[in-house]
């Protein structure tokens, strides 16, 4: 595991990275948005339960990816760091998506609600890489236990996310009305994400393959 003030930076920098928008959170938005705030947030739970499917399946790739060979992590370095840096230019050039209600709040199928939140999260395939990609930058190079701290961390993503998806719930149920001040807000968030991912990049790029 990170020392102290690398897991505040990594909680930090959870926090941010999952306030950007992507599908999970249009996903939660929109719930909120035509059902009240109880779809938005058993969107976020349903959301939530995915996150440990891609958790798991990261977890295991990731200790056959660290026991190959130089090649292997170079490789894989070099694909995660040309993904971070796509995104930080993704985010950098976004557009702000526009939010408004098309209708007023509807009594949901809660149980459909959070089986379609599962499995937006679930079937995306860039969650995983995003995984992949972002966890080892707060793993040290000479951890005696890679795998064990991978999985501590993202089961550490997932619920310090928990707090934030939440929140896009109630706040996409409180802004109805206030949208532009929302989207402004988005527009922001989206340039102080893509720096980040930016940044992730090119430090991926840079890391050096532990030593045998």
């Amino acid at each position: 595991m990170p020392d102290w003030p690398q897991l505040l930076l990594f909680i930090v920098a959870g926090w941010l990275l999952n306030l950007t928008p992507g599908p999970d959170v249009l996903y939660i938005v929109s719930n909120s948005l035509r059902g009240g705030v109880r779809a938005g947030m058993v969107a976020a739970l349903g959301i939530f339960a995915g996150c440990f499917v891609h958790v798991a399946i990261a977890t295991v790739g990731l200790g056959a990816l660290l026991a190959a060979s130089a090649m292997a992590f170079t490789v894989v370095k070099f694909v995660g760091a040309a993904y971070l840096l796509w995104m930080g230019v993704r985010l950098l050039r976004a557009s702000t998506p526009d939010w408004a209600p098309d209708a007023a709040p509807a009594e949901p199928d809660l149980g459909r609600v959070f089986r379609r939140g599962f499995l937006t999260n679930v079937l995306n395939p860039k969650v995983a890489l995003f995984f992949l990609a972002f966890l080892p930058q707060f793993i040290a190079p000479d951890a005696s236990h890679k795998t064990l701290a991978f999985l501590a961390l993202g089961m550490l993503f997932s619920f310090n996310a928990l707090p934030v998806t939440l929140g896009y719930a109630w706040l996409a149920a409180w802004a109805a009305n206030r949208v532009q001040l929302v989207r402004r807000a988005m527009h922001w968030l989206d340039r102080a994400a893509g720096v980040l991912f930016i940044g992730f990049g090119l430090k991926l790029a840079l890391t050096d393959h532990p030593a045998p």
